[in-house]
């Protein structure tokens, strides 16, 4: 029997990708600290939950290119981590900045990262027989009819977390409205 689940995310999702690519394999010098400092913030953030990191996964897109997938508990604490004086990634990012000012980075290693906030009713996730993975790792996972047998039923979800949204009624949320005021479409004059 299969088992389809989704992810039990609620509200907000915050999902950073960051990562490098090693420009030049020989410059070994210059991109095995950058390397080793990811992994080092990944442990650091592994020992201290409360800063926010929720769950991650590593990957590669090529013998080049390095990098991480990761889900955070909000976009506050994503900056709070990234500005924090006392984490690891404080001190890694302004012995970078030194490096890159001073010349000794160009060509030899490359690094990026995008952030994505996205509002409840912008994503939605199904896995078969596959363990907590992704988004699910990061925020729980639950049967798949919890949310919806389709694509369209899971994007339709709003969570008590998402409040300007009122649940579904077998279709999609409608903005909340003030009480007693008229419905679009209903009680409004005709022109």
């Amino acid at each position: 029997m299969v088992s389809r689940t989704t992810a039990d995310a609620r509200g907000e999702v915050v999902v950073l990708l960051i990562g490098m690519r090693v420009n030049r394999f020989l410059a070994v010098r210059a991109w095995l600290p950058v390397l080793l400092g990811m992994v080092r913030m990944l442990r650091e953030l592994g020992k201290d939950p409360a800063r926010g990191l929720l769950s991650k996964v590593l990957l590669t897109a090529s013998p080049r290119t390095y990098y991480v997938v990761q889900y955070w508990e909000s976009k506050e604490k994503l900056y709070a981590y990234a500005t924090a004086p006392d984490a690891f990634h404080h001190k890694a990012w302004a012995r970078l900045n030194r490096l890159e000012r001073a010349g000794k980075l160009r060509g030899q290693v490359g690094i990026w990262h995008e952030t994505y906030v996205v509002p409840e009713g912008s994503y939605e996730a199904v896995y078969g027989d596959m363990p907590a993975f992704g988004l699910a790792a990061a925020h729980g996972q639950i049967p798949l009819e919890k949310r919806g047998r389709y694509a369209k039923d899971r994007l339709a979800y709003r969570s008590a977390k998402g409040a300007d949204v009122e649940p579904p009624e077998g279709g999609r949320g409608r903005p909340l409205e003030a009480k007693g005021a008229p419905r679009p479409g209903k009680g409004l004059p005709r022109r």
